[in-house]
């Protein structure tokens, strides 16, 4: 596992009960703003076996994504579980349940 995807690990695992927060803070944090679609990658395919909060991560508009595999309706059900409002449309109100991790430099290269 490499140092970047065990800080996004780490932060996703921090998120609190009844926040959200989006895929490009949580790579930002992680130490690369450009990341969002790889922290999108990690929660499709590590979710489950990792038990991450994967229903707390939301695009940078808040909105929650249809899917075809319907998950968008059990993060919403999730969500809403936890107390977060979320739109007919599918959205979230960032300015009241956004969390920002906190951005941490990455660790400097080992030495050889």
């Amino acid at each position: 596992m490499t140092p970047f995807t065990r800080r996004a690990i780490d932060l996703i695992r921090a998120i609190p009960f009844g926040r959200v927060t989006t895929y490009g803070l949580i790579g930002t944090a992680a130490g690369d703003h450009r990341a969002a679609r790889q922290i999108a990658r990690l929660l499709a395919g590590s979710s489950e076996a990792m038990q991450l909060p994967w229903h707390r991560v939301v695009n940078r508009h808040g909105i929650i994504p249809p899917r075809r595999s319907m998950s968008h309706l059990l993060q919403r059900h999730l969500l809403e579980a936890e107390g977060v409002a979320v739109s007919g449309s599918g959205r979230v109100d960032l300015s009241r349940f956004l969390w920002l991790p906190s951005v941490t430099p990455p660790p400097p290269p080992e030495q050889n």
